[in-house]
């Protein structure tokens, strides 16, 4: 599949080709760091390969000593990327994250590095084309599990430190999270706890996608998270279904209609309450999505908006996960109950504990038959909605038309990144800068993830400027 999303309506100004005039930086300055950063990419690709061969799973079923092993390596390249001040700390009995520090020049501000070590489960191994912790590169891009998430932004840290070595006035500190793919249990008590170590006057999340391989983005909102565990009982225990079906409701059927009820005809969110956010000017044509999400011929897409608001600005609500027997050791009975797992995803501006009791009610009120009807949050993440004004988000869109030769879109994601929100609050004067290495040909967390190599240097590139500008203490 190739990366197509067409080219944005919505440029933001800053050059359509090479460095863009009146930057921080002079050109000179900016080709010098360029060429230093091709000189350190064979070893940023080496040691980047060396993360994804570490399972570093953190999910129930993963191994911790391999989170473990995963952090150690992170701590000795930022130890050898020239940090003084590097530790692996925990909060509790969370997993292992690695702070590395270097203190400003000058009066120049500091500036908060963010990625996490710890990756999704490979899945099924007969999915993957190669293995999935064995880094394989086929037409340009990297495959392997963590490749782009989040390893690559580690790396993308890595590599503007070692370019800039002694030229780097900003103070910098580097955060690699341990347990971000389980959604980050301790970060509240890790931040509380490092609060002091942690703070700085910007904040750089490498933890997001570009609008398409060719352009750079800056995510400027992503939708919260709601998931929930959902069980629909009728029955003490299972019974016959000969004996019984008929006039006796089984929890499938009842579980079926309950959960029918949380969508419109059109496949649109029907739970009442939930905020919707204003539309996006960038345009996602129906052909390029179908392409990159891999929806088969003849399958319509569901709710209303533009492509964009529904992927950003909307509520969505999935079925991620249900207990049942499967189907081969099935046996002829009624299901007395049945647990489903949901996953909604909360437009910027919702209140997730709002959004939970909306959705709770909805699916009380919707079971039919008298089903009792259990709902238990199993976890919540705020959204986030960020600016785009002030010297630090010129200086990050400056660093990556330099980077790219076209100018940076803002645009939303989908997904959800709760303890950006969290950061926001404990660090309000902060700018936050939230982007990433990934494209829409990653398939993160599916099988044959991967990093576009071209593009993995480029992401370099504009983070070494970026730091290279806010040295100039902007």
């Amino acid at each position: 599949m190739t990366s197509s999303r067409p080219a944005p309506t919505e440029e933001i100004a800053g050059g359509s080709a090479g460095t863009p005039r009146g930057g921080p930086l002079e050109s000179a300055e900016v080709e010098r760091l360029r060429a230093r950063v091709a000189e350190v990419m064979p070893g940023v690709r080496e040691d980047l390969e060396r993360l994804v061969r570490i399972p570093s799973v953190s999910a129930p079923a993963g191994d911790p000593a391999r989170v473990g092993a995963s952090a150690a390596l992170v701590a000795e390249l930022l130890s050898a990327a020239g940090l003084p001040d590097v530790a692996e700390l925990r909060a509790g009995d969370g997993a292992p994250a690695v702070v590395g520090r270097r203190p400003a020049r000058d009066g120049a501000p500091t500036v908060l590095l963010y990625a996490h070590h710890d990756v999704q489960p490979a899945g099924d191994p007969a999915a993957w084309t190669t293995p999935a912790f064995e880094p394989t590169e086929r037409d340009g891009r990297l495959f392997g599990r963590g490749a782009a998430d989040d390893k690559a932004g580690i790396m993308a840290h890595v590599a503007a430190l070692r370019a800039l070595g002694d030229d780097l006035g900003a103070g910098v500190t580097v955060f690699v999270e341990g347990e971000e793919e389980v959604g980050s249990p301790t970060f509240s008590r890790f931040l509380r706890e490092n609060a002091d170590r942690l703070a700085a006057d910007v904040i750089l999340v490498a933890d997001s996608t570009n609008w398409r391989v060719g352009v750079p983005a800056l995510t400027t909102s992503l939708r919260g998270l709601v998931e929930a565990y959902l069980t629909v009982s009728t029955l003490r225990q299972g019974i016959h279904s000969g004996m019984y079906g008929g006039p006796v409701p089984d929890a499938f059927t009842a579980l079926v209609r309950t959960l029918d009820a949380l969508w419109d005809e059109g496949g649109g969110v029907a739970v009442p309450g939930l905020v919707v956010g204003e539309e996006s000017p960038l345009q996602y044509p129906e052909d390029q999505l179908r392409a990159d999400a891999g929806v088969l011929d003849g399958v319509r897409l569901v709710g209303e908006g533009t492509i964009t608001s529904r992927l950003w600005t909307r509520p969505s609500v999935t079925v991620v996960g249900i207990d049942a027997p499967p189907v081969a050791a099935a046996s002829n009975t009624l299901a007395g109950s049945v647990r489903v797992k949901l996953s909604m995803r909360v437009a910027p501006g919702q209140d997730t504990d709002a959004a939970f009791d909306a959705l709770a009610a909805h699916l009380r009120a919707s079971a039919p038959f008298g089903a009792h009807v259990d709902v238990v949050p199993v976890e919540k993440g705020r959204p986030f909605a960020g600016t785009t004004e002030g010297p630090v988000y010129d200086a990050a869109r400056w660093a990556l038309t330099s980077a790219w030769g076209v100018a940076p879109v803002h645009m939303g994601v989908g997904g959800s990144i709760p303890f950006i929100a969290e950061l926001q609050e404990v660090y309000p004067d902060a700018a936050v800068l939230v982007t990433g290495v990934e494209d829409p040909d990653t398939r993160a967390h599916g099988p044959d993830e991967s990093l576009h190599l071209g593009e993995f240097e480029r992401v370099c590139v504009a983070e070494t400027l970026l730091l290279a500008a806010l040295s100039r203490r902007l």
